[in-house]
């Protein structure tokens, strides 16, 4: 798996930095954000146009780079038997405008169907919590992307 996430960043996203750990991070970041779409049990076509366009937005790739970025972040959050591996990855290499930035874009796949489910709402809270996101900013995310009613 880790090859295959070598092979991702050097071939599209064509990083400077030889290390992991950047390229780890942006992959936590993406996983995060599936776990948000794969909460509900249900997987929306418009949840995933969010998480592509949060991707595509955050990390500047093009729509093939993105959507094999999902497809790698699906296999990670798959995997990972909790979010610490991802939230340690997130609190090592982010700003915390980059944090409240993920946070807004978790908030807008859980938003995307129109219907904000409560374990959506749960692990936003969770991840926003182990990346040290004030509540004050947790909730000034959410009021930003949520839909009028």
């Amino acid at each position: 798996m880790l090859n295959k996430i070598k092979e991702f960043f050097q071939a599209e996203m064509q990083t400077r930095e030889s290390e992991d750990g950047p390229q780890r991070h942006n992959l936590a970041c993406a996983a995060l954000l599936v776990e948000v779409a794969l909460t509900d049990q249900k997987l929306d076509e418009s949840e995933v146009s969010a998480l592509l366009q949060a991707l595509q937005q955050q990390f500047k790739l093009d729509q093939k780079a993105c959507q094999r970025l999902y497809e790698l972040a699906q296999e990670e959050a798959q995997q990972a038997t909790s979010t610490h591996q991802f939230t340690q990855l997130v609190n090592q290499y982010s700003s915390p405008e980059e944090k409240f930035q993920l946070i807004k874009s978790m908030w807008s796949i859980a938003y995307a169907d129109n219907n904000l489910d409560k374990y959506e709402e749960a692990v936003i809270r969770k991840v926003a919590e182990l990346i040290y996101v004030s509540h004050s900013d947790f909730i000034r995310a959410k009021h930003s992307v949520r839909p009028n009613s």
